[in-house]
C-alpha cells in the first residue's frame, strides 16, 4: 500500500504542477500533507516535516548567502566580460546562443554546485534570451542537462556517495567513466545546436546593431516586429543570413555591427553598482570561494555566510548602499528559500512514512532473476527514474546497495554497479526534490512545470546515451 501511495503522491504533484492547476510550494506542502493523513500518520506529520526542514536547512542557508554573493557579483561587473565573450562569439544568432548556453554551464559546472552553475549560467544569458524573445525554456532545459553530465564529478555529490555507500573510491568509479561522460556532453552540444536551429528558424538571425535598434522603438512597434507585420524590415531568415550580413551591409554594416558589440553587453554597462576597480579583488575572492568549495576546508552554507558579508562590506562600505542590494536580491531568495523548505515537507513525508524505502524494495524485487548477469545495465537505467523520484541519499545509500548485492551474486563488480548508478543524473537535475533547480527556473522566470514538460524528453535521452556509451566502451 504504501508503495502504491509513495507513487500516486509524486504522481499528482507532477501532474499539478504540470498543469498548472497548482504553484509548486503549495504543491510541495499540500500533497504530502494529505497523503501522509492517508496513510494514517497524519499525526505524525509535524515531526516529519521538522526532520526534513532540518535536512535542507544548510541548503536553504547556503542557496541564500549564495544568491546574494553571486547577485552582488553580478552587480558589481564581475560576469560582464563572460557575457561580452559569449556575445562575441554568439553574434546575436539564437543557435549559437544555445550552444553558448550549454557550453557555459558545462565550464561553471566544474565547482561541482549546481545552485552556483544555475546562477552563473542565468544570469550571464538570460538578457541575451529575453532580448532576442528565444525561449527560456530551451535555457533552463540546456543548462540543467549540461550540469547533470557535470554532476558525476567526484566532489558534485552523486560519485561521492556511491562511493561511499559501496566502499570504493571515487576515483576508480570516475576515471573510467569520463569517455562515456565526454559521449554525453557531446550529446548536450548536438541538443544544443537542434534546439538552437529550431529557435533560430522560429526567430530568424538578427545581427547586434539591429537588437539595439528595435529596443529604441515603442511597446506597441516591438510587438508588431515581434509579431509579424514588421519582422521582413528587421529579422534575416535563417537561409540568407550569411549573404545579407556580408553583401547587404558592406564596410559600414561591419562598423555599425562593431559598435553594436561594445554596446550589447547584456548588462548596463553604465550601471551605479559597477566596481571596475574592484574588479580583480572580486575575481580573487570568488576563485578563493570556489576552491575552498572544491577542497571541502569548511561547510559550504559558512563560506558563503562569510564570502556574502565580505564582498558585500568591501564593495558597497555604506549601509544604505550594503541595505540596496540585500533589498535587490530579496525576491530570488525569498523564492528560492521558500520552495526549498516546502521541498522539505515533500521529503520529510515521503522518508518519514515510509514510502520511499517501500518504492526502492517493490523496485528492486520487480526485476527477474535472469537480469541477474546484467544489474549493471538494470542499475543504469533504474537510475534514470528513481534519481528523479528520489533523492541522490536515498538512491545511493538505498537502492544502489542492494542493487550491487544482487549483482554480487551473479559475478557483477560493484564498481559496474556504482558507474551504472551515475547515469540517471542528467535526468537528476530537474528533478523537483533538487533545490538547485528552483534557483535555475526562479531566476529565469520560468514555470517549473514548463521546465519539466520541456526538459524531461531530452535529459532523458541524454542518459540513455551516457549508458548506451558506457556499454560500448565496457565500462558498464
Amino acid at each position: 500500500m504504501l508503495t502504491i501511495l509513495g507513487f500516486a503522491m509524486i504522481a499528482t504533484f507532477l501532474v499539478l504542477i504540470m498543469m498548472k492547476k497548482m504553484s509548486p510550494i503549495a504543491a510541495l506542502v499540500l500533497i504530502p500533507a494529505l497523503f501522509c493523513v492517508a496513510v494514517g500518520k497524519g499525526a505524525k506529520l509535524g515531526d516529519y516535516v521538522i526532520e526534513g526542514v532540518g535536512n535542507l536547512a544548510p541548503t536553504a542557508a547556503m542557496l541564500m548567502f549564495a544568491i546574494v554573493y553571486f547577485g552582488v557579483m553580478i552587480d558589481v561587473g564581475l560576469f560582464d566580460p563572460i557575457v561580452r565573450g559569449i556575445l562575441r562569439f554568439c553574434k546575436a544568432d539564437p543557435m549559437r546562443i544555445v550552444i553558448g548556453t550549454a557550453v557555459l554551464a558545462a565550464i561553471v559546472s566544474l565547482d561541482g554546485d549546481g545552485s552556483t552553475t544555475f546562477m552563473i549560467t542565468v544570469s550571464a544569458m538570460y538578457p541575451l534570451y529575453k532580448r532576442l524573445k528565444m525561449s527560456l525554456v530551451v535555457m533552463t532545459g540546456v543548462a540543467a542537462t549540461a550540469n547533470g553530465v557535470m554532476n558525476t564529478l567526484p566532489w558534485g555529490g552523486p560519485t561521492a556517495r556511491a562511493a561511499t555507500a559501496l566502499k570504493l573510491d571515487a576515483g576508480d568509479i570516475f576515471v573510467p567513466m569520463i569517455p562515456a561522460l565526454g559521449v554525453g556532453l557531446v550529446a548536450v552540444l548536438l541538443l544544443a545546436v537542434v534546439l538552437g536551429r529550431r529557435e533560430r528558424k522560429r526567430l530568424g538571425t538578427l545581427t547586434l546593431d539591429e537588437v539595439l535598434a528595435t529596443e529604441t522603438v515603442t511597446e506597441s512597434e516591438t510587438v508588431l516586429v515581434g509579431a509579424g507585420g514588421g519582422s521582413d524590415r528587421t529579422r534575416k531568415s535563417s537561409g540568407g543570413a550569411g549573404s545579407e550580413t556580408g553583401t547587404g551591409a558592406g564596410a559600414d554594416g561591419d562598423e555599425a555591427e562593431a559598435d553594436a558589440d561594445e554596446g550589447f553587453k547584456g548588462l548596463d554597462p553604465g550601471r551605479a553598482t559597477l566596481r571596475p576597480k574592484l574588479y580583480w579583488f572580486n575575481a580573487g575572492i570568488t576563485v578563493a570561494l570556489l576552491t575552498a568549495m572544491i577542497m571541502e576546508l569548511m561547510p559550504i552554507p559558512v563560506l558563503f555566510l562569510l564570502g556574502a558579508a565580505l564582498v558585500l562590506t568591501v564593495n558597497f562600505p555604506h549601509m544604505p548602499d550594503q541595505r540596496a542590494r540585500i533589498a535587490a536580491h530579496a525576491d530570488n531568495v525569498l523564492n528560492v528559500s521558500g520552495m526549498v523548505f516546502a521541498a522539505a515537507v515533500f521529503t520529510g513525508v515521503l522518508s518519514g512514512t515510509g514510502m520511499v524505502d517501500h518504492m526502492a524494495d517493490w523496485l528492486v524485487g520487480a526485476i527477474p532473476d535472469g537480469m541477474g548477469p546484467h544489474m549493471a545495465i538494470v542499475t543504469g537505467i533504474l537510475s534514470i527514474p528513481l534519481t528523479y523520484f528520489m533523492s541522490n541519499d536515498g538512491f545511493y545509500f538505498g537502492v544502489v546497495p542492494v542493487l550491487a548485492e544482487a549483482g554480487a551474486a551473479h559475478g557483477v563488480s560493484p564498481l559496474e554497479i556504482a558507474r551504472a548508478s551515475l547515469v540517471g543524473q542528467p535526468l537528476h537535475m530537474s528533478s523537483p526534490l533538487v533545490p538547485a533547480v528552483y534557483v535555475l527556473v526562479g531566476m529565469a522566470k520560468v514555470e517549473f512545470g514548463d521546465h519539466t514538460r520541456f526538459t524531461v524528453k531530452w535529459a532523458a535521452l541524454t542518459s540513455l546515451v551516457v549508458l548506451c556509451a558506457g556499454l560500448l566502451f565496457g565500462i558498464i
